[in-house]
């Protein structure tokens, strides 16, 4: 691509990115998707805008997955690591063992030979971590168990990308590291026509290397590098890095990537970490964008219009397998039928990096171009319909089944009455026991997350196990006799339920709940709870205090200048929740109580006889001279 076809190609590719993926994502289908979309509308097969040349930039996008996992490595902080050890290496070894064997062993019996049956069960075993992620980020499912256990077997299948890498050119027919074309493209290797012995020192000496300087020479070069105070040479030092390792690595017979990888593990410490994501993050999405785009444009839909039953019956069997595993993973692992059907369906479909797999080991002979072909189509098919999988799971998997499942631990006895009932003990609940507790007053707390009890019995809090919207377990703790409970969890759908539960079976409690904005205190309000709390309102409201201060604000003014927003604000809420669901009232009001707080807050500015706000102020003495008030 030259001249005028370069430039046509880039307004075709960046069009065609800028179209697309704000409508999947528009959509609900990711931005992986949209790229995939894109490259198949645009691509030969498709509208034909553009060929054969595809291949090359296919070659050229490839970096993108280098940086990609040089990011990868960046996060994964050797702490981090060892803290997840037992999810990651358990659950994700297992998961990617499982189906590599499973699949390998479909490929064997349709004929294929070991070595390229291997390497397909090693890329259909992965999954793609940006529609999983993604998925469980916009849901709210990230923290739950079967979240975290997502997150753990995807974490382990990035890792697990590395050895794959390195191991598929092993694969190849002869043991030849590199074929003729790879070697071609990024010149002759060192290590070629050496004996075994002197490769194998090479390839330690190169790893050697590596992991020595990333420890030891590149963040004296960063260093070194951030005292110049220019942008510019710090983002291309950072290329050159990222370069330099691929190079290497592919000098010595070893997959870039592989190098790259070690290298952003070896740096996740640094104190220039955040400088190098920050920098090569524009160039990682530019390039993988364009990659997937390439993949895209790949996917060849003559031979799925050719041979649809084939198509339709490997993408089920891909589907079958993967949810069959991840499920008997699932309950292997114990955990409730609600959970392990969100870790099977989220998980069920093919990755980002089977691409990458079915690329690399077809340019090196792993795989025939006849079977990696179609599998590319079946992968990007199986991440296209893994939207309409989780609605399966979610609207009709889980209210028949999943609610069933039964609590697997029993819920603890309660022992002793007291005037405080907490129902959740995170973060929220447990700055209000705390704070009760130091004034004397005892709190009975439950809390449904059986580790934070342990860890919550260590720290010499007493703390029960169990499910605080359940009639029996709140009459076990006494909320006969309780006056106060305070709704601390999260969820805001149970806390509307424990609302409902509450003022049905013990109408004398009061209820104080937590809610995450104006919406959920709405409904609260609507529910007849009288007492509700945002819960960054206050903290935020106090970070607005620090800054007058520091802006050279009197203390006792900024303090009264909060307490008089709060109530303007706990006003306006009480005010505005009856309209709430007429918006042009609704907006009407509400600019109208903005533009009143502000009219009086700057009229209590203006007020000269403020200055008696300087007695909060630790150096007001100092000044008291000079304030007339204070003379008299």
């Amino acid at each position: 691509m030259h001249g005028e076809g370069f430039f046509y190609q880039a307004f075709v590719y960046l069009s065609a990115a800028v179209v697309a993926v704000p409508v999947a994502r528009r959509l609900g289908l990711g931005s992986v998707l949209g790229y995939l979309m894109a490259g198949m509308l645009i691509g030969p097969f498709g509208l034909g805008l553009i060929g054969e040349e595809g291949r090359d930039v296919m070659h050229f996008a490839e970096f993108g997955v280098v940086i990609l996992l040089f990011l990868v490595g960046l996060e994964l902080q050797p702490s981090l690591l060892w803290d997840m050890r037992r999810p990651i290496l358990g659950m994700g070894g297992l998961q990617v063992g499982l189906s590599t064997a499973a699949f390998a062993g479909i490929g064997v019996l349709l004929g294929l030979a070991w070595q390229p049956a291997l390497a397909v069960g090693m890329a259909l075993s992965l999954s793609s971590t940006a529609i999983a992620l993604q998925t469980l980020t916009e849901k709210r499912l990230l923290n739950t168990d079967g979240g975290q256990r997502s997150f753990a077997v995807l974490l382990f299948q990035d890792l697990a990308v590395i050895p794959m890498l390195a191991v598929f050119p092993l694969l190849a027919s002869g043991g030849a590291g590199t074929n003729p074309a790879a070697a071609q493209e990024h010149g002759a290797s060192w290590v070629e026509g050496l004996p075994g012995w002197a490769e194998t020192l090479v390839v330690l000496a190169a790893v050697g290397f590596v992991v020595l300087a990333g420890r030891f020479l590149v963040p004296r070069v960063f260093r070194a590098i951030a005292r110049v105070r220019l942008r510019e040479i710090f983002t291309a030092a950072a290329l050159l890095l990222v370069i330099g390792t691929a190079l290497l690595m592919s000098k010595v017979g070893l997959s870039p990537a592989l190098g790259t990888f070690l290298a952003g593990v070896l740096l996740a410490n640094s104190e220039y970490r955040h400088e190098l994501e920050i920098d090569i993050e524009p160039f990682k999405g530019l390039l993988l964008g364009v990659f997937f785009l390439a993949v895209g444009a790949s996917v060849d839909f003559g031979l799925i219009t050719a041979r649809p039953g084939l198509t339709a019956s490997l993408v089920g069997l891909l589907l079958a397998v993967k949810i069959a595993v991840l499920f008997a993973l699932g309950r292997l692992c114990r955990m409730g039928l609600d959970q392990n059907l969100l870790f099977s369906f989220g998980l069920a479909q093919g990755g980002e990096f089977g691409f990458v797999l079915f690329s690399f080991a077809s340019q090196r002979g792993v795989i025939p171009g006849e079977v990696a072909n179609p599998l590319v189509a079946v992968v990007a098919i199986s991440m296209a319909v893994t939207p309409l999988l989780l609605f399966v799971n979610e609207k009709i998997l889980q209210p028949r089944f999943g609610t069933r499942e039964k609590v697997e631990r029993e819920a603890d006895p309660i022992h002793g009455e007291n005037p405080v009932i907490i129902a959740g003990f995170g973060r929220f609940g447990s700055v209000v026991g705390r704070f009760l507790r130091a004034n004397g007053v005892e709190t009975t707390v439950l809390e449904y997350d059986s580790d934070r009890v342990e860890v919550l019995r260590r720290l010499g809090l007493k703390t029960f196990y169990g499910d605080a919207s359940r009639y029996d377990l709140l009459q076990a703790a006494g909320a006969d006799r309780a006056r106060l409970i305070v709704l601390a969890i999260d969820d805001h759908e149970k806390i509307m339920g424990m609302v409902e539960t509450v003022r049905k079976h013990f109408p004398h409690l009061q209820i104080l709940a937590r809610a995450a904005g104006r919406i959920q205190t709405y409904d609260l309000m609507e529910a007849g709870v009288a007492h509700t709390y945002r819960e960054v309102f206050d903290s935020a409201l106090r970070t607005g205090v620090d800054a007058l201060v520091l802006l050279g604000g009197r203390a006792y003014h900024a303090h009264r200048m909060a307490r008089t927003f709060h109530r303007h604000e706990e006003e306006s809420v009480r005010a505005l929740s009856g309209m709430r669901h007429d918006t042009g009232a609704y907006y009407t009001l509400a600019r109208q109580r903005i533009e009143d707080l502000e009219r009086i807050l700057l009229s209590e500015v203006r007020d000269p006889g403020t200055c008696r706000d300087a007695g909060w102020d630790v150096d007001s003495r100092r000044e008291q001279a000079t304030c007339p008030q204070e003379k008299e």
